[in-house]
């Protein structure tokens, strides 16, 4: 029992002087990092370098900037403010010109060394001037041409006899023999006719003219009757010759072609209005192709075209485009158009497939190839080659396509060379970069804040009324009592400075601010008043409104409002968000402004009947940290 008790007893003691030691550690470590922060700066607020932290007591720093020494601090005394404040943006300005990277190359660019560049297959050619042969290619499927298909249908009812064209896909010929049909009605009406002939004759002696212009006009409308039940003229001639009614009738092929569908069967019923036969005269068939809705401009009527089916390689087929559809297919988004062709030998068979190629008019304009375009959602880029391995991206505005080049309407010139291999090694790079690059930025601009509130806080510390004789350049500040009607001008950091001498007339300048971000633009027939809130935007969440109102003041509430953000530096993305409608033509969008600098807002006014509108404004967005 006794033994149980001073073994936790002496567990205990260990854990105790553990403890102990741990606290004492920790905090002359403590202590430590104290006097080290301490020592940065002298009794007067002057910032000292410990030893070992660089040449001449200068503390240096991952970015490239320094702490200001003690001497350098003592050179500030005797500076008025303004010379105090020039020096310091000239020191700033000094550090932020290797921001680049110690690179001379424009923001964005990319540069590669030989070896590389011989191993990533980096290819360049120039912007020249060539005839540009615009292509507009799809699929189309051969039709029957409308304007050549014939029915065979009869007019009177009856049975069929004899069949002569007995398949389907059998050439026939115009006056060639179809199928034989016996018809009571038309054994009738023959039998009219003879009568009508015979009384015609029997009544030519008569003295009667009436009596003879009646047997007249019986025959030619019994002979009437009979051509407009499809008998032919050389049928009634042999009835009249004959003299005997025909019970049988043959009925005939009224036009050339390829029989599409037959429904002659012997001994099959038919009355008037039956579709026996469908006969195509396929000389020439329509091939009909959709295109895109896009695409509708470039397509006009006798356009040339070319057409290659599957099942004869090698062979092309010339055509003219017929048609353009009034109508658009709302699922496809396509447009049908019809080509007409000429079909030497029946080559092309109705519901064969086809690829289709609109040949638009040359027209000679600035070319780049078309793998040297880079797209990138909103915009397209191409690298443009500089010389001793540096390429820098440009934007470039594009029209018409072909096969192998495109139209560049804006940002190349002729002669300039672009990148038409390896882009999206360059474009990687180039993004990589431009990343490196703000780090860096914004690394140095935090770094240079840093210095000045250190410097700033402890001057102003150890400050006193025997350290303002030094300053000579502020004797002259009671001057300042005149600034309290100065505009712009953000005096938050001046609250502690009101017993200076010369500073009582800036009390009343604590509450003044800078400008307010709103703006009011009239496009379109509608009023586009954009505001911030804050009013002074900073690096973070802010929020935009939009006011919308018409020419008489009336607010658009049916609107679709789009804010479309970025800062205009190379790898920087578009951003998106789309404004809601709260009241009376408000519309309202949080966006994300990740730094500090100039930001550009496009407003994109989507409204029912009206043209959209796409309205840029740019904005300088403090940082968030500042």
């Amino acid at each position: 029992m006794n033994h149980d008790m001073r073994r936790k007893g002496l567990v205990v003691s260990v854990a105790a002087v553990s403890l102990l030691v741990g606290v004492i550690a920790g905090f002359f470590a403590a202590y430590r990092v104290m006097g080290d922060m301490s020592g940065m700066t002298t009794g007067k607020g002057d910032v000292s370098a410990p030893p070992g932290h660089g040449e001449n007591g200068m503390l240096e720093q991952a970015g490239g900037g320094r702490v200001k020494t003690s001497g350098e601090m003592g050179e500030m005394k005797g500076m008025s403010m303004k010379e105090m404040g020039m020096k310091g943006i000239e020191k700033n300005m000094q550090g932020m010109e290797s921001m680049q990277g110690g690179s001379s190359a424009p923001a964005g660019a990319v540069v590669i060394p030989a070896v590389a560049r011989q191993l990533i297959g980096v290819r360049s050619a120039p912007a020249a001037y060539r005839a540009l042969e615009q292509e507009i290619r799809t699929v189309g499927t051969v039709d029957v041409n409308e304007r050549g298909l014939t029915q065979v249908t009869l007019k009177v009812s009856g049975w069929i006899k004899d069949v002569f064209v007995n398949s389907v896909g059998r050439p026939v010929r115009r006056g060639e023999p179809l199928f034989t049909l016996y018809s009571p009605d038309l054994l009738v009406t023959q039998d009219e006719f003879l009568l009508a002939l015979k009384t015609q004759a029997q009544l030519a002696a008569s003295p009667l003219a009436e009596a003879k212009a009646n047997a007249v006009a019986l025959v030619a409308s019994a002979r009437e009757r009979l051509r407009l039940w499809d008998l032919t003229d050389e049928q009634i001639a042999a009835l009249e010759r004959r003299g005997k009614a025909e019970p049988i009738l043959t009925v005939y092929a009224p036009s050339t072609g390829i029989v599409l569908k037959r429904e002659a069967v012997p001994g099959k019923y038919v009355e008037p209005g039956t579709t026996l036969y469908e006969v195509a005269d396929l000389s020439t068939v329509w091939i009909s192709a959709d295109i895109y809705e896009s695409e509708v401009v470039a397509v006009k009527l006798n356009q040339p075209a070319t057409v290659t089916i599957a099942a004869y390689p090698g062979e092309t087929f010339r055509g003219n485009g017929a048609y353009i559809y009034p109508s658009l297919n709302t699922e496809a988004r396509t447009v049908r158009v019809r080509l007409e062709l000429p079909n030497p030998g029946l080559k092309l068979k109705p519901g064969m497939y086809g690829n289709v190629t609109l040949q638009m008019d040359a027209v000679n304009t600035l070319v780049v190839p078309k793998e040297a375009v880079l797209e990138t959602g909103l915009r397209q880029l191409v690298f443009m080659d500089r010389g001793e391995g540096a390429y820098v991206p440009y934007p470039v505005k594009l029209g018409r396509r072909s096969q192998d080049s495109v139209e560049v309407l804006e940002g190349l010139k002729e002669g300039d060379r672009i990148v038409t291999s390896a882009n999206f090694l360059l474009d990687a790079e180039s993004k990589l970069t431009s990343a490196s690059s703000m780090q860096a930025t914004m690394g140095r601009i935090g770094m240079a804040d840093w210095q000045m509130r250190g410097a700033h806080e402890g001057k102003m510390e150890g400050m006193d009324k025997g350290d303002m004789k030094g300053m000579k350049g502020m004797e002259g500040m009671q001057g300042m009592k005149g600034m309290e009607s100065m505009p712009g001008m953000q005096m938050g950091d001046m609250k502690g400075m009101e017993s200076m001498e010369g500073m009582e007339g800036m009390k009343g300048m604590e509450g003044m601010k800078g400008p307010s971000v709103t703006e009011t633009r009239q496009v379109a027939g509608l009023s586009l008043a954009l505001t911030t809130v804050p009013e002074n935007p900073k690096a973070g969440d802010v929020l935009l409104k939009l006011k919308l109102t018409d020419q008489a003041g009336k607010p658009v509430t049916n609107a679709q409002v789009l804010f479309v953000y970025t800062m205009p530096m190379p790898g920087m993305t578009d951003s998106k968000v789309s404004a809601r409608h709260t009241k009376e033509g408000l519309y309202e969008g949080t966006v994300l402004f990740g730094m500090g600098g100039t930001w550009v807002v496009t407003v994109n006014v989507t409204v029912p009947g009206r043209p959209p509108i796409a309205e840029k404004f740019q904005f300088s967005v403090a940082g968030g940290g500042m």
